[in-house]
């Protein structure tokens, strides 16, 4: 390998990171994950020349690391550990320990570098308030979460404890009020303009802006095919010779994805343009989840040319039947 070839797996644990290095002199050596470990590992990485950095998505713990590289300004790509284990299976790499992990991803770096669409799988530096919003966001889930599974639990238990359950539920609804106006505040505070453009598209709520400025900070920077892709709802071919598969939509960003099936729902109800295209639909034949699955794609494109543009919802630009 070439010195531009540099690439990086780092295994990520709670207390440490496991680093691997092809292509340059670096022995594979492990860090601590906290702040003067971050600094320690990104001093040694940066006179290597580094092309492409690679970590797996670990629930969080990979974060402020990422952050780190980045502001030195090394190229980080946060993959989903399920692909990083197929990718392991398929090159015969069955065992599985922090160093062996790192090795894998240092070679599925490898691969991606030669990757056209490489600056797709590259998320922007998030600032602060991106991280508080990102954050905030999280835990709103968690929290829905939480009520979902006490309110499920009210329906199975015997009422002698349902004073319980229901004191827990209250508990809940009070932190997510307090979460939801802490999210409209920040929001409002620090991406005003941006939540101004999202909600001016009708079925894009508060909840929705928040959660695509959050965590797909590549709006607006990429074309409709790489944004829906990232996303997860660009259908992905299955043919085989004369065998023509059935097309279904795969992997991407799941949270994202399902925040934007609900203002989806919405849309189709409340907002002219997605409501005529998906009633167009159904007319010609398709089933009720391939047209809603198309006008999630045809929304969210049409948010992606918004933020590009940076002007707000026309109706008068979305009425070609692919969207904007």
């Amino acid at each position: 390998m070439s010195a531009s070839s540099v690439v990086v797996g780092i295994d990520v644990a709670k207390a440490h990171v496991d680093v691997c290095v092809l292509g340059a002199q670096f022995k594979a050596q492990r860090f601590d994950n906290q702040a003067e470990g971050h600094s320690a590992l990104t001093a040694a990485l940066k006179p290597l020349g580094v092309a492409l950095v690679v970590m797996e998505a670990t629930g969080g713990y990979e974060t402020e690391l990422a952050c780190a590289l980045q502001a030195a300004g090394l190229p980080v790509a946060v993959v989903n550990p399920r692909q990083a284990r197929d990718f392991a299976k398929s090159m015969g790499r069955l065992a599985k320990t922090d160093a062996i992990d790192a090795r894998v991803l240092a070679e599925y770096a490898a691969v991606l570098l030669r990757r056209e669409d490489l600056t797709r799988l590259l998320r922007p530096l998030p600032d602060a308030q991106q991280q508080w919003l990102a954050a905030l966001v999280t835990r709103r889930r968690q929290l829905l979460a939480m009520l979902l599974a006490e309110r499920q639990r009210l329906q199975i238990t015997p009422r002698g404890l349902h004073p319980s359950i229901e004191a827990v539920i209250a508990v809940i609804k009070a932190q997510l009020d307090e979460i939801d106006g802490q999210m409209v505040g920040h929001v409002r505070e620090h991406f005003g303009e941006l939540d101004a453009l999202l909600q001016s598209a009708r079925g894009i709520g508060p909840v929705a802006s928040a959660t695509l400025i959050a965590e797909l900070p590549e709006l607006g920077r990429l074309n409709r095919r790489e944004i829906a892709a990232l996303v997860g709802i660009a259908p992905m071919a299955n043919d085989s010779g004369a065998s023509k598969g059935r097309r279904r939509i795969q992997g991407g960003r799941f949270d994202v994805r399902r925040v934007l099936y609900m203002a989806t729902l919405t849309a189709c109800r409340a907002n002219p343009v997605i409501k005529a295209f998906y009633e167009r639909l159904i007319a010609a034949g398709k089933l009720p989840k391939v047209a809603l699955v198309a006008c999630m794609r045809k929304l969210l494109t049409m948010l992606n040319a918004m933020v590009r543009s940076n002007k707000p919802w026309d109706s008068s630009l979305h009425n070609s039947p692919l969207g904007a």
